[in-house]
């Protein structure tokens, strides 16, 4: 560092992280880490239940299960009070809730919006996402994690149940206002927007945290690019806790290289997960991580939701985004990038306790004559949990279908098995049914064309 302030790399490192996250770190923040469904929920409620001047609601899964009855109900007690309340939930990611559910929030004066209804023409635009978790109350005081709105972040500890693991900040501050500001851009896609003066705010500075908000849209790689900054730069250690990590190769690269380079780099996955595709695909990296010097461990429990990140002991991440392709370049996410040194110790202490409740994937050397062993590639292995009865039945079954001596074989299998038999039955189709399917295919290209067609035009109205 040289007098007067940091040097002039150091600058220059500042300088592209804020162009990649999209603006600088907002300082006078108070965080606090929040671990699981049933403590941010509480915490969530409360805030409903104090805010004195608005709410805002973003979540891309509101269930109308219990969980999602009870935040129902404390909505509409603010907003029968005569408080603005508003919700914004995907379509897509809510698609199995009731309209019961969205009628009687609205008779409440409940202002609801559904993000993204389905558009014949318009594919692309149906794969982008409100992906996002995020409550302000005031403009004050804001939630943002992974968390969703449903009984599986609760649990139910009577049925024996576990809560998914998850994990969630609560910000006081100005970063807070930041964030609510972010929620008027996604309601504003969604219909008419608020209003400059309908709910601004400009809170005083409550804590030293320095907070950069990190606010992902479709093609702008916001949360990419900042991300791949922070893995580069990380000279000591570098824990990510991720639940459906399929890593862009740019990032995947840059994991490699920073292990190589002499970090410490882990990655906490799920070992039993809602997506079992998704958590195959994470499974065929391990050789090329594992090779490089990456740790990787599989979360032996229920499932882990959680994205996280910490760096150094200073760098925090938390937030909706994780780290594949879907989030990363095609969804509406939300993440914020915590300088705090107090913070990222609670993470990483987190991170810890995590590891014990969880399994290290490590290699093995297949048994052949010594000649024939390097020619072989690496066997992967894990030890047997030892707590065969903490979790649900449900997930027992499910990791029993995973054998735990060839991982990486039955990944491949899984995800390669069932294209080959699409393409199968595709194929028998056009043999069997040769009109019916040129018919259908003309027509699906037709479709593919029109909507071609006026994507083609938006984006030259746009340009």
């Amino acid at each position: 560092m040289t007098v007067g302030g940091p040097s002039r790399e150091a600058r220059a490192i500042e300088a592209a992280l804020n162009r990649a996250a999209g603006g600088p770190p907002i300082p006078g923040n108070n965080v606090r880490l929040l671990v699981d469904g049933p403590a941010t929920y509480d915490l969530m409620l409360d805030l409903i239940a104090t805010a004195e001047r608005w709410i805002h609601l973003e979540n891309y899964i509101i269930r109308d299960d219990r969980t999602g009855w009870r935040f129902a109900e404390a909505l509409a007690a603010r907003a029968r009070a005569g408080l603005p309340v508003r919700v914004l939930y995907d379509r897509l990611g809510s698609v199995g809730t009731g309209r019961k559910y969205w009628r009687f929030l609205r008779a409440a004066g409940v202002e609801v919006r559904g993000f993204n209804a389905p558009q014949l023409l318009r594919i692309f635009a149906n794969l982008s996402r409100d992906h996002r978790k995020l409550l302000v109350t005031d403009g004050r005081r804001a939630v943002i994690g992974g968390q969703c709105i449903g009984d599986e972040w609760a649990g139910d500890p009577a049925r024996g149940i576990p809560q998914w693991r998850d994990t969630g900040v609560e910000i006081a501050g100005p970063a807070a206002a930041a964030l609510d500001n972010t929620f008027h851009v996604t309601w504003a896609r969604s219909g008419p927007p608020l209003a400059q003066d309908e709910a601004a705010s400009d809170p005083e500075p409550c804590g030293d945290a320095r907070v950069r908000v990190v606010g992902g849209e479709p093609g702008r790689e916001r949360a990419y690019r900042a991300l791949e900054y922070v893995t580069a730069g990380a000279i000591d250690r570098l824990w990510i806790t991720d639940a459906y990590l399929v890593p862009p190769p740019r990032l995947f690269q840059a994991l490699i290289d920073a292990a190589r380079d002499g970090a410490d780099i882990r990655l906490l996955v799920p070992s039993t997960s809602d997506v079992p595709l998704v958590r195959n695909l994470t499974r065929i990296g391990y050789r090329r991580l594992l090779r490089a010097g990456v740790r990787i461990f599989e979360w032996d429990g229920p499932m882990l939701h959680a994205k996280t990140l910490v760096s150094d002991g200073r760098w925090a991440r938390v937030g909706t985004s994780n780290l594949n392709a879907s989030s990363l370049l095609g969804n509406y996410e939300l993440d914020v990038l915590i300088e705090d040194e107090a913070f990222a110790r609670a993470m990483e202490a987190q991170f810890r306790y995590d590891m014990g409740s969880s399994l290290e994937v490590q290699r093995r050397v297949y048994r052949a004559p010594k000649r024939l062993q390097p020619m072989l590639p690496s066997g992967l292995t894990r030890p047997r949990s030892s707590r065969p009865g903490r979790r649900a039945q449900r997930e027992l079954r499910g990791r029993a279908a995973v054998v735990t001596r060839t991982v990486i074989s039955a990944a491949r299998r899984s995800v390669y098995g069932p294209v080959s038999v699409a393409l199968v039955i595709l194929g028998l189709l056009f043999i069997g049914l040769p009109s019916a399917m040129a018919y259908a295919f003309g027509g699906v290209c037709v479709w593919l064309a029109l909507a071609a067609g006026l994507e083609a035009f938006a984006r030259r109205q746009d340009g």
